[in-house]
């Protein structure tokens, strides 16, 4: 993709028209300033977007957010909707880690109070297993797990005690996408997800101790119970091999089955089915099962967290521990936009419902979904509130993070594990990660500047900034 075969149709916008290539659909929109754009255009992404702009039944535009990278055949940082009933659903534009996310979970400790953050870094990476093949600290029978696919996080918050009913309500979706069927996922999905509860994982998954270190809206941060000098902890993670098998099983399934539905596509990691089709109907079901699992499994997380601040610091209870929001990314959800039912794919994107729309808790329906844009370890990471042009301009959505600047193979080569860590030390930064190879994947110049991002994001108006949070304590899958 070169820079002239994309027209500038607002301050931060970009358009490749739908007359750029005769099998388009619909035109693909970029909101970026002319420093990211050019970071996107070199590799495939760019050429990703306009591929989406093919599948069958897509609608308005494609967009990509300002963190857009390259991916498995749709980019990471994009949003895409098809029309309902018969437009198609592609678990390549939803991605592997079906339904990996944030939750952020706000303190009544301050920094100043932590004379020494250590031991409390050091027992939260403890208390959650982190790294690849790691188990949980819940022995799932086959009817649980099956309950966890279909019902998500209120199966646990109900029936196990894990959580609090305003972690529900402060989680999209109530953390349980309705339609979830556990029969639809695979014996292996469920045999790779079993022991993964309550989980991290590995790559780009954390969890963070961060302190509030700026407001920019403080009516909308008063709302969130967020305050300047606070210590929160945010969590990302997702599906685990549940998801990824989800996805894996379901592309090699729609993969067969494109000629019986007179599918072309430019790129087969597009690979879909119409969403009224039996195999669409199917994966909309094993899909919403694995975003209930993910929903569990931040649930489970974030209640290990307040056990480990409860027995650290005696004054604080459980229940203290507030949850801010949960929010999803790699995640397709059949929504209402402008009067037209649509199945919106947000690949490395979240939603970013704007103030008084009817899927928000009461205390944030006057401000805004909250929205959140990490950072990576050594930067900050933004939370945000949803505003009701994001409508319009993106199907309800906004970026999910600074998104990928370098590839994990070319981060390693700049800079060993050790050596990352001990400049993240000195940056009064804790690290904790199994592996000093994994850390050095996730180095924060592997990623762009998340100012950056979330100024575009603001002045796009797709979410207006909230507060600023700077970690000081990391640990990483």
């Amino acid at each position: 993709m070169r820079r002239e075969d994309m027209v500038k149709v607002g301050q931060f916008v970009y358009e490749v028209p739908q007359s750029f290539r005769a099998d388009m659909r619909a035109p693909a929109r970029v909101y970026a300033d002319e420093e990211l754009l050019q970071a996107m255009l070199p590799g495939e992404a760019m050429t990703q977007l306009v591929n989406a702009a093919t599948l069958p039944g897509v609608t308005q535009c494609v967009y990509g957010m300002p963190d857009m990278h390259e991916g498995y055949g749709f980019p990471v940082g994009g949003v895409a909707a098809t029309r309902m009933p018969d437009g198609v659903i592609a678990p390549g534009a939803i991605g592997f880690d079906v339904n990996c996310g944030v939750r952020l979970l706000a303190t009544p400790l301050l920094r100043k109070e932590l004379h020494d953050p250590t031991p409390l870094v050091h027992e939260l990476s403890r208390s959650i297993p982190a790294g690849a093949g790691k188990e949980g600290p819940l022995d799932l029978t086959r009817e649980e797990l099956e309950r966890v696919l279909e019902e998500g996080s209120p199966y646990l918050v109900r029936e196990k005690g894990l959580g609090r009913p305003a972690d529900l309500t402060h989680t999209e979706s109530g953390g349980c996408l309705p339609g979830a069927d556990a029969v639809k996922v695979s014996e292996r999905a469920k045999e790779r997800g079993h022991g993964q509860l309550g989980t991290m994982g590995s790559g780009n998954h954390f969890v963070e101790v961060q302190q509030v270190d700026a407001i920019f809206d403080v009516e909308a941060a008063r709302a969130m119970g967020l305050a300047e000098g606070q210590v929160t902890v945010l969590i990302h993670t997702g599906s685990r091999g549940l998801g990824h098998q989800v996805c894996t099983d379901y592309v090699r399934l729609m993969d067969g089955r494109l000629a019986a539905y007179g599918i072309t596509l430019p790129d087969r990691q597009l690979s879909c089915a119409p969403a009224s089709s039996p195999e669409g109907r199917d994966y909309l079901a094993a899909m919403a099962a694995a975003a209930n699992f993910a929903w569990s499994n931040r649930q489970m997380i974030a209640h290990r967290v307040r056990q480990v601040i409860a027995r650290l610091f005696p004054t604080v209870k459980p229940e203290d521990v507030r949850q801010v929001y949960d929010v999803a990314h790699n995640i397709a959800k059949v929504e209402e936009h402008g009067g037209e039912r649509v199945c919106v794919h947000r690949k490395g994107a979240t939603r970013a419902f704007g103030p008084g729309h009817p899927e928000m808790p009461p205390d944030y329906r006057e401000i805004g979904q909250p929205v959140f844009i990490p950072g990576s370890m050594g930067t900050a990471s933004y939370v945000l509130a949803g505003l009701g042009t994001s409508e319009q301009r993106s199907w309800g959505s906004a970026c999910h993070g600074a998104g990928r600047s370098l590839s994990r193979t070319a981060a390693k080569k700049k800079v060993t594990g050790a050596e990352l860590r001990r400049q993240l030390e000195a940056q009064g930064i804790i690290v904790r990660c199994p592996t000093n190879q994994g850390l050095a994947e996730e180095a924060p110049f592997a990623y762009k500047d998340v100012e950056r991002v979330a100024e575009v994001v603001e002045k796009a108006g797709l979410a207006r900034r909230v507060a600023r949070l700077r970690p000081f304590g990391v640990i990483k899958g």
